[in-house]
């Protein structure tokens, strides 16, 4: 069966910096799926490549930061003053916030603490970095009326929601 929108794909991938770095990977035993067609399952350009292929194929892409984590905005880093944080606060951890606009919940990163402020940012941790994807399909199947319909893949253990 080719990939085409509403299939579910099965691969294998690892994604790395462009000097070696393992960054993230899904390996042989525990393979990552998506629902193809748009869903944002995946980055849009493996998504592009990968569309009218079939169970086999192996590809090796450059991701700029545009088809990745997005260029890194100097606009999310906020200094807040370190009493709005919790006790345990230290340097790595990561916190959910509202965006500037207050319209989405953001991720962010403390990037510093000093003289009472504590410094986050709001960009991935990836942001502006251009990666590497390698992967490789396994299986390619239809998804159910249900996925489709929810826009992601349910698992083998029926559905759940994460959020």
């Amino acid at each position: 069966m080719n990939i085409e929108k509403n299939t579910v794909v099965s691969l294998t991938y690892r994604l790395t910096s462009l000097s070696g770095d393992l960054l993230e990977e899904a390996a042989g035993d525990a393979p990552a799926e998506y629902l193809h067609g748009g869903y944002d399952g995946i980055f849009p350009k493996v998504e592009a490549a990968l569309e009218g292929k079939d169970a086999g194929v192996e590809l090796d892409l450059a991701l700029e930061p545009d088809d990745a984590f997005g260029e890194y905005d100097a606009e999310l880093v906020r200094m807040e003053p370190a009493h709005l944080f919790p006790a345990e606060i230290h340097v790595g951890m990561q916190l959910e916030g509202a965006s500037e606009d207050g319209h989405h919940v953001m991720l962010y990163t403390v990037t510093d603490i000093a003289d009472g402020k504590v410094v986050v940012d709001g960009n991935h941790p990836l942001a502006g970095q251009t990666l590497r994807l390698q992967c490789k399909v396994l299986d390619v199947r239809a998804a159910s009326a249900e996925e489709v319909e929810h826009g992601h893949v349910h698992g083998a253990h029926g559905h759940h929601h994460d959020h």
